[in-house]
């Protein structure tokens, strides 16, 4: 539907972008299962990260069951692997295709002044199992915390 990412996405691949980095990677006339078209490879994956799904597990499921995924794939179903060959061997090619894509949705108004940010950056963080806590024990370890400290209210 005009107006939408998703939409901005489609038109962009189909018609705005050099789509020629991608070809001779994926020409394969003489042996095996012909290959997906790159476009459809690249729609998926800009709308999924977008949504902010970096898995290809996650992204697979979503072009069997996601109908916007399933409209922007042509009803192609790549598996994970294919996605996930696709976003590595080719991630210096679609890098700077995020920011054509964020200079579009910019002219066409989609961002509406919000942040966006197409990132696959892993942070750090204390939120392991190992870090976890359960409500219930939340006053023992309140005082166990007061006595480790020396401090007592």
């Amino acid at each position: 539907m005009p107006g939408t990412l998703e939409f901005a996405i489609h038109t962009l691949v189909e018609k705005r972008l050099d789509m020629s980095i991608f070809e001779g990677n994926y020409r394969n006339d003489e042996t095996g299962r012909a290959a997906y078209d790159p476009k459809i490879l690249l729609k998926v994956v800009l709308l999924a990260y977008s949504r902010g799904l970096i898995s290809s597990r996650k992204i697979e499921q979503d072009c069997h069951e996601n109908v916007v995924f399933v409209a922007l794939a042509c009803g192609q179903q790549p598996d994970h692997s294919t996605i996930a060959a696709f976003v590595s061997s080719m991630k210096d090619e679609i890098l700077p295709l995020f920011r054509d894509v964020l200079l579009v949705c910019e002219e066409m108004n989609l961002l509406g002044g919000t942040m966006f940010a197409l990132d696959g950056c892993k942070l750090p963080s204390n939120a392991s199992t190992e870090m976890e806590r359960h409500f219930s024990r939340a006053p023992e370890e309140k005082a166990e915390d007061r006595g480790q400290g020396g401090a007592a209210a």
